[in-house]
C-alpha cells in the first residue's frame, strides 16, 4: 500500500512538472483570439482601459515565454485573455446604451 502511494504521488509530481516546463501555447492564443473579438467589438474605443490592460499582459506574457518562465506566461496570459473579455463585454454593453 505504501508502494502504490509513492507510485502515485511520484506521478503526480512528474505530471504537475511536465506542466511547468511546458509552453502555454494555448493560453497564448486564446488571449491574442479574445484580444482580437474585442478590437473587432470596438473595445478601442469603447474599453479602452480594460483593453489596454489586456495588451499589456499579453506583452508580459510574450517577454515571459521569452524567457522560458512558462508559469508567468501562462499566468499573464490568462489575465490578458479575462482582461480582453471584460473588454467585450464592457464595449457591448456600451453599445446597447
Amino acid at each position: 500500500m505504501k508502494t502504490l502511494l509513492q507510485v502515485i504521488l511520484l506521478a503526480t509530481a512528474v505530471f504537475l512538472a511536465a506542466c511547468e516546463t511546458a509552453p502555454p501555447v494555448q493560453e497564448m492564443s486564446d488571449a491574442r483570439q479574445a484580444i482580437a473579438v474585442a478590437k473587432e467589438a470596438g473595445a478601442a474605443d469603447r474599453a479602452a482601459f480594460h483593453l489596454k490592460a489586456a495588451e499589456r499582459y499579453l506583452a508580459s506574457a510574450e517577454q515571459k515565454l521569452g524567457e522560458r518562465a512558462y508559469s508567468q506566461a501562462r499566468r499573464d496570459a490568462n489575465q490578458a485573455k479575462m482582461k480582453a473579455l471584460d473588454a467585450l463585454k464592457a464595449s457591448e454593453e456600451s453599445n446597447d446604451n
